[in-house]
């Protein structure tokens, strides 16, 4: 499997971070689809960080209350998925009232991932989604006797400002967001925040 990495270079006067996120992918499931920073570092003027991954996906949950702008998502638990072998997992309660992914399993869609959520998840309370590498990359508001399916498609978007891992971005409010393509033996760009507060891809 492919390992891909991005630099990023902050050749600007800007304190803050670098911030690598994806847009939504489509899904069959009700609510919105929240995307998070994926990845992110601080970078002070005159520095780099490097980012560095492999498309090894994960399911995920969080109680975090209400998924919206503004919400730190931070995993409560990771699971690895796989789009043919291990692609549908319950989220549900155990016997002492604790949140849990259970029954992995390859029932779900192949292509897809499949997060079915049983009727005493509690609502308002937990969001669930898809990850990447280990870290979360998109969340949905978790509810009893739902069943939210993902499609991904993975695709890489940068951004420069004030980031935090499991930051939820609203991409339609984010600016200067530069998108980052790789192909064939194409495995490694490179980002670089100019003067001008511009980023450009290498």
């Amino acid at each position: 499997m492919s390992t891909y990495s991005l630099t990023c270079v902050n050749n600007s006067q800007l304190a803050g971070s670098f911030a690598v996120f994806q847009r939504p992918p489509q899904t069959e499931s009700a609510g919105e689809i929240m995307s998070l920073a994926w990845l992110a570092r601080p970078t002070a003027p005159d520095s780099r960080v490097t980012f560095t991954w492999s498309l090894d996906y994960n399911f995920v949950w969080s109680e975090n209350g209400n998924i919206a702008s503004g919400i730190v998502f931070a995993a409560s638990q990771v699971k690895p998925a796989n789009v043919e072998s291990q692609n549908h997992i319950q989220l549900t309660q155990d016997a002492f009232g604790a949140t849990t992914f259970v029954n992995p399993s390859a029932s779900g869609n192949p292509g897809s991932l499949t997060i079915e959520q049983l009727q005493n998840v509690v609502p308002d309370r937990t969001s669930v989604g898809v990850g990447m590498a280990g870290a979360a990359t998109f969340v949905i508001q978790a509810a009893p006797n739902m069943t939210a399916v993902f499609t991904p498609h993975p695709n890489y978007w940068v951004v420069f400002g004030n980031f935090e891992p499991g930051d939820v971005i609203e991409f339609e409010d984010v600016t200067g967001a530069v998108e980052v393509t790789y192909g064939g033996a194409l495995t490694a760009r490179t980002a670089v925040l100019g003067l001008d507060n511009i980023i450009t891809v290498e």
